[in-house]
């Protein structure tokens, strides 16, 4: 298995415990981290705290920059942000902001924004893992909370 293979195995793990503990704390179930792609250092990791913090931007994407703490420009050109849903807007738009090169979506059954295509017009590399977990987490939070889930997604 490559290197690159293996921080996607990790990535992944790491995006879906995040997306886990934000369900247990009766949060919206999406998690991510952020991988350094030379040497597979995890920079940062988060899930999103929209009703554990009662933020209106408090994203799985954004918790996981917000998390690896202030890094200079450069350092993000060579990471892949992991995340478990395909990102919205507001996180596609914080992807391009930090030039990170590749983003690893767990799914986009549940959701899928027009950002991922967005993305890769922007020379993103986009990485669909159809992952069973990431789907069944997402699948049961929208199912019993679909007003907070609409919520979450400004509709």
């Amino acid at each position: 298995m490559s290197n690159a293979a293996q921080w996607d195995a990790l990535g992944m793990k790491i995006a879906y415990e995040e997306a886990a503990k934000g369900f247990e704390e009766g949060g919206v179930p999406i998690g991510g981290c952020l991988i350094n792609n030379k040497d597979g250092t995890v920079l940062g990791r988060g899930h999103n705290m929209r009703f554990q913090k009662g933020s209106p931007t408090l994203h799985g994407e954004i918790s996981t920059l917000e998390n690896c703490g202030r890094l200079e420009g450069k350092v993000y050109k060579d990471t892949t942000l992991y995340t478990t849903l395909s990102p919205c807007d507001m996180c596609t738009g914080a992807i391009l902001l930090y030039g990170i090169p590749r983003c690893v979506i767990g799914e986009s059954d549940n959701f899928k924004s027009p950002g991922e295509e967005y993305l890769k017009s922007r020379g993103v590399e986009v990485v669909q893992m159809n992952d069973e977990p990431c789907k069944a987490i997402m699948k049961k939070f929208i199912d019993t909370r679909p007003q907070d889930w609409f919520e979450d997604i400004g509709e």
